[in-house]
Formats: C-alpha cells, structure tokens, sequence
C-alpha cells in the first residue's frame, strides 16, 4: 500500500472580483510541519485578510484539519480539504490566501474561488507517488555483471550504485512486491553464485518506475 502526496512547494495565484487568491502547498510529514508551513505563509502574505487551510497526515488520512479563518463557516476550509482528499494526496497542506478587493463574492462563490485555489496550488506543486520498497544489495563475480546489467535492463529495473572490488556489489531500490520475484531471477541468473541482502521495508518515491529515496 502506497499513496500519493505533492511533490513540490509551489504556489498559484488568481483574481476573483478584485479578490486576490494564492494557493500555496506542500508535503508534509507531521501535524507540526503542517502548522510551520501554515505560519510560513501568513508571515509571506501577512496583509491578507483570510488564510484558509486544510491538511491530511498520516497514510489514512488518520488527521484532518481545516479552518475557514474567518470567512463564512463552510465556505473556505472544507471544500479545501475536499480537494486534497478527492485529488487521493495524503501528508499534504494546502493554504489558500485571500486578499479582499471590497467586492463580496456570496458565499457560493467564496466555495468555488477556495476550491479553484486549491486545485490550482495542487497543479503548480505536482504531485507523486510513494510506495513500499526494499534497497537489495547483490554482490556477484565480474564475469557475471554485464548479464546481470542487461536482465536488469530488460525487466525496466535501474542500478543505484555499483561498487567494485574483489566482487561487484550493486544496489538496486525495488517495490516490495518485487523483491522476492527478483531475488528468484538473480539467483537462477547467477546458478546461485551470489549474495544478496534486502533491506527493510522502506517508504519511497516513485516516478517513472523508478524509486527514489528523496526528491528535490
């Protein structure tokens, strides 16, 4: 079991009625990096009238919060976590910042210029996945490293790292679903002539079938 989450911090901006909305967003981990990055842009944007936020940690959604800050209750702060939540992000907040232009929108406006914020912060941040995966360390003679290179390369599966001394050790971050199938393939590659390790299970990133420990 995975999710997906944003990517980047990033941030949108448009006019509504005079109405200045900026949508700003990013991944989180904890409650508390959720309520810094909520600090971080009333501080950026502190003449603004309204902040409206939500957020979601946890893999579960196991917390969930919202607040309309100010602006007619249900209008701002529900619908933007409606957005993280229909969007499937989990450990991500979202800030939707308004300054007012002296035009009331009512409050069914209000809803839908929140939730375009909201998306657009979404598109502006990107989003990406996060899987389950182990890092399976191999270590194999050099007679056996370019038919391990291209059976890794026809199975769509990158080398993170290859270290060379006595053996070749090479490092590979797989889905966990994945491993145990690999481990078989390599070691009926090899004749068992091989050692292999798998590292715990580990949270990743995935892009392109790839898995990544970070991203930047």
């Amino acid at each position: 079991m995975g999710y997906r989450t944003l990517r980047n911090e990033g941030s949108s901006e448009f006019t509504e009625k005079k109405s200045v909305f900026i949508g700003s967003g990013r991944r989180v981990e904890t409650e508390e990096e959720a309520r810094a990055f909520i600090d971080k842009v009333r501080s950026r944007y502190k003449e603004a009238r309204h902040h409206v936020y939500a957020y979601t940690i946890g893999e579960n959604e196991n917390i969930q919060r919202y607040s309309d800050d100010g602006e007619p209750q249900g209008t701002g702060g529900l619908p933007v976590l409606d957005v993280i939540r229909k969007s499937g992000l989990r450990n991500s907040v979202i800030v939707v910042t308004r300054y007012f232009g002296g035009v009331l929108l009512g409050a069914s406006g209000l809803t839908r210029a929140y939730i375009r914020g909201a998306s657009d912060a979404i598109g502006a941040c990107g989003s990406v996945e996060r899987v389950y995966g182990n890092e399976v360390k191999v270590k194999i003679a050099y007679e056996l490293l370019g038919k391990f290179q291209h059976l890794l390369r026809e199975d769509g599966i990158h080398i993170e790292d290859t270290v060379y001394s006595e053996d070749v050790e090479i490092t590979i971050y797989l889905e966990e679903e994945r491993t145990a199938w690999l481990i078989s393939r390599l070691t009926e590659a090899a004749s068992g002539r091989l050692e292999v390790r798998a590292g715990e299970r580990t949270l990743y990133y995935k892009e392109d079938d790839r898995l990544y420990m970070d991203i930047v």
